[in-house]
């Protein structure tokens, strides 16, 4: 599939961290983004989920993927956030409840091109028995 969304990264840099970590971590997650430092955060921008998505496939989180889009997503695309230590890692671990207490990696999606729903099943697909299934096979 060929899609085209514009995604937006920040991630807040506390006074007791380092920016390249920081830096580092979303980057291990989202691999090219273009990344600017400004005021106490990172701010960033890419149009590739490709290794985001196959992150989700890898720790077989689909489920989860497609809740946490879900409760952020509007008719323009959807948001979620990421705990930084992980990503630091290369795991992805979507911050549920109380944000960290060094701050989130917030991740705004923007969708162009297909629909909101075409991009989140492209990136996350619906799963049958834990298994990735196509949603026009349903």
């Amino acid at each position: 599939m060929i899609y085209s969304v514009d995604v937006r990264i920040e991630a807040p840099v506390r006074d007791t961290e380092v920016t390249d970590r920081v830096g580092d971590a979303v980057e291990n997650i989202f691999p090219g983004v273009e990344l600017d430092h400004e005021p106490g955060k990172l701010v960033g921008e890419t149009h590739e989920l490709e290794r985001f998505s196959e992150r989700l496939h890898e720790q077989a989180i689909l489920d989860t993927a497609r809740r946490e889009f879900a409760k952020r997503r509007d008719d323009d695309g959807f948001s979620f956030a990421l705990k930084k230590q992980a990503a630091f890692k290369g795991v992805v671990n979507f911050s549920v409840g109380n944000p960290d207490e060094l701050g989130d990696i917030d991740v705004h999606v923007t969708v162009r091109d297909p629909s909101v729903d075409e991009v989140i099943d492209y990136i996350a697909p619906p799963t049958e028995d834990g298994r990735p299934v196509d949603p026009n096979d349903r």
